[in-house]
């Protein structure tokens, strides 16, 4: 499978560029799948969002996905697409396995780029990425949307209310709608070891990345987990520990549910979260006290966070994010990297 010839050449982004001068961003969309709705649902929200062209390799679905949203461009060619001087940035939402060198031929045509989670299939394209975006002075940012949210900044003013923090544990299990279908012998993408998927790329990452944000990276990995049979996880359990004395331990699948908060445990007191993928509660509850709901009024779809922040990094001319920087990202797959290690999954791009 192949989606695109990669780049050869450089091109830095042009200093003037009529449409971030007066606010605006224009937006080149690579993906038609259903993430890519969801963000477009909530860009409606950002006036700053311009929704412009979209890629694929079908022309009736590049055409078809046109009409459903309105968008006036369509390409067959994301060389074509990357070239244009009718867009500003791209939001990449392709399989995994495609991030990196469809983000890396975007950026060298000076585009900026908002990748899906997560950023790469490995730490090796990721910092391939990572030195492109710098390289051509545009910015890169993993579009990990929790840690962006109302919610998730509630936890971190919170964190000095628990005092010295002991333990962080996360859950995000969840039954794939697909599982029957792969039980039956229908491998459908999300369970593709060539598109770099399964269970700790798709769902675990989500428990890992902002573990990360709070608390860096770990000093040591301990990684269990389930492989099906076309070679990626089904589901995985991971225990971390810091130098601090700080443990830390996940729980990710795609094969069964839970209903099991994420909580940050410290000696005075405890932040719990609803969901990690989705935080719709925050509380924090002290040693000796009762339960306080700290968790912000919403104001907007819960993907308009990441697109709101990725346009505030264009426009101020900043090159990353706080929350999702480039740090996070490369250490967050560094991690995951460790986890598919110890527990023998291997996606082609491993073997580049």
């Amino acid at each position: 499978m192949n989606f695109f010839i990669p780049a050869t050449k450089k091109v830095q982004p042009s200093t003037f560029n009529f449409e971030l001068s007066t606010g605006k961003v224009r937006f080149g969309i690579v993906g038609t799948n259903t993430i890519t709705n969801w963000i477009l649902a909530a860009a409606k929200e950002e006036e700053r969002f311009e929704l412009t062209a979209v890629y694929s390799r079908s022309e009736d679905t590049a055409r078809a996905f046109a009409e459903k949203h309105g968008i006036p461009h369509t390409f067959t060619s994301l060389e074509a697409m990357a070239d244009s001087p009718l867009i500003d940035a791209v939001y990449i939402a392709s399989p995994n396995a495609f991030h990196s060198a469809q983000s890396i031929l975007c950026m060298e045509r000076g585009k900026h780029v908002l990748c899906e989670k997560p950023i790469a299939s490995n730490a090796a394209e990721a910092r391939l990425m990572i030195q492109s975006a710098q390289d051509n002075g545009v910015v890169l940012m993993e579009a990990m949307k929790p840690t962006l949210t109302p919610g998730f900044r509630a936890v971190q003013e919170a964190m000095p209310r628990i005092g010295v923090p002991r333990q962080y544990f996360s859950s995000f299990c969840q039954y794939s709608s697909r599982y029957d279908q792969l039980k039956a012998g229908t491998v459908l993408n999300t369970f593709k070891r060539d598109l770099s998927n399964g269970a700790i790329m798709d769902i675990g990452v989500y428990t890992i990345f902002p573990m990360v944000v709070l608390f860096g990276r770990p000093e040591t990995i301990q990684a269990t987990g389930v492989q099906l049979y076309t070679g990626v996880d089904g589901h995985g359990n991971v225990c971390f520990s810091y130098p601090n004395g700080l443990t830390a331990t996940v729980l990710y699948s795609k094969i069964s549910n839970s209903k099991l908060p994420t909580e940050i445990q410290g000696e005075d007191g405890i932040i719990t979260l609803d969901r990690i993928n989705i935080i719709s509660e925050v509380t924090f509850t002290p040693r000796n006290g009762q339960k306080e709901n700290i968790m912000p009024s919403i104001d907007h779809n819960e993907y308009y966070y990441e697109i709101a922040e990725f346009i505030d990094l264009i426009l101020s001319g900043r090159k990353e994010s706080v929350n999702n920087s480039l740090t996070n990202s490369l250490i967050t797959i560094e991690i995951i990297d460790e986890i598919r290690r110890q527990t023998g999954v291997v996606f082609p791009a491993d073997e580049k």
